[in-house]
């Protein structure tokens, strides 16, 4: 059995190998042009580095269901299912500016000061700049969407797939907005929220090569939900990594989800156990927190169960995913797609 460690080599050696080629694409498909303080903006985030994960995902499923090595292959004529090229790499860049616009507007939302180490957007520019730049790469998605090339009834679906996506996460993020002033969330709102901010990106990012190269609706659906279930668990390790991870590896103030009063699956199953969620630390202002306080906060949350009780529910999700990969022939990129999805629950360790 590979262990943990093992597991996140290779999916960082994969996706690095990939990032490369997805960061040339980004420069390509979206360039610095007038007005340049707009399109600079609108760069940033993507400059300032991310993993790649979604493209990532979504060049394996293209390499799964071709039988194709990252090596052998040119993405941006990549074979259908009948042998047609279709420019995955342009769909690949998509869904990495529709990951980039969200950032930057969730972060204005939160009055963030940091994302990915530098300052946010709204911070390092101004708050008018950072608008309209989340709004060009959300419309510049949708444009480059339209370059593959594949035939017109997969590029309107595909373009479906994508405006319904962004359309979900808005009403995650509402729902998550709405949530903080309720009491009474259940743990299944929590993840359908998650599902609809988070996960539906991971699932676009899953589904939209299956739908571009041809495959069929069962394989569409298995890898749209194989999607939901990593993605949902990539965000309940987030809430977990937001309380155990130090500060400075974390790129912002750990603990900060409990101090905003965020709900999260950690914080929905502790009420349940009847501890006073709101009551363990003492100030709203993020800035204002001490680890100490932190430290005391995690101690009652693990006293309660409810961090393990997120960790397993992530793990029962990454579970179901991987199984609905028996779509995919049995190959490296499967392989490949399988450890992401480990990696999702192991990282920040």
């Amino acid at each position: 059995m590979t262990s943990p460690e093992a597991r996140e080599e290779t999916v960082l050696s994969a996706v690095a190998e990939r990032r490369e080629i997805v960061n040339d694409a980004i420069e390509e498909s979206l360039p610095i042009a007038e007005p340049e303080r707009l399109y600079e903006a609108s760069r940033y985030l993507l400059d300032a580095g991310g993993k790649r994960l979604r493209p990532t995902v979504l060049l394996a499923v293209a390499e799964a269901l071709a039988d194709q090595s990252p090596e052998s292959v040119d993405y941006r004529s990549f074979p259908d299912l009948t042998g047609e090229p279709v420019d995955v790499m342009a769909a690949a860049v998509s869904v990495e500016v529709i990951q980039s616009f969200t950032l930057i507007h969730d972060d204005i939302m939160d009055d963030d000061d940091l994302r990915r180490g530098v300052p946010a957007v709204h911070r390092e520019y101004d708050l008018e700049t950072a608008i309209l730049a989340g709004d060009t790469l959300y419309s510049k998605a949708f444009e480059i969407m339209l370059d593959t090339g594949a035939p017109a009834e997969r590029s309107v679906e595909a373009l479906d797939v994508l405006a319904n996506t962004c359309t979900q996460i808005c009403e995650g993020q509402s729902l998550d907005v709405e949530f903080e002033n309720r009491e009474d969330v259940l743990p299944e709102e929590y993840l359908r929220m998650v599902e609809q901010k988070t996960a539906v990106l991971y699932a676009a990012s899953a589904a939209l090569p299956a739908i571009l190269l041809g495959a069929d609706d069962d394989t569409v659906d298995a890898l749209y939900g194989y999607g939901l279930d990593v993605g949902r668990a990539f965000q309940i390790q987030d809430d977990v990594l937001d309380l155990t991870v130090p500060s400075d590896r974390l790129g912002k103030q750990r603990g900060s989800d409990l101090v905003e009063d965020k709900r999260t699956l950690i914080t929905l199953h502790a009420r349940k156990q009847g501890v006073d969620v709101d009551d363990l630390v003492e100030t709203d202002d993020v800035d204002a927190v001490t680890e100490a306080e932190i430290d005391e906060a995690v101690a009652a949350l693990e006293e309660a169960g409810s961090i393990d009780y997120a960790k397993e529910t992530a793990e029962e999700l990454v579970a179901n995913g991987k199984a609905r990969l028996d779509v995919l022939p049995d190959n490296d990129a499967r392989r490949l797609l399988e450890q992401i999805a480990d990696y999702l629950i192991e990282r920040g360790y």
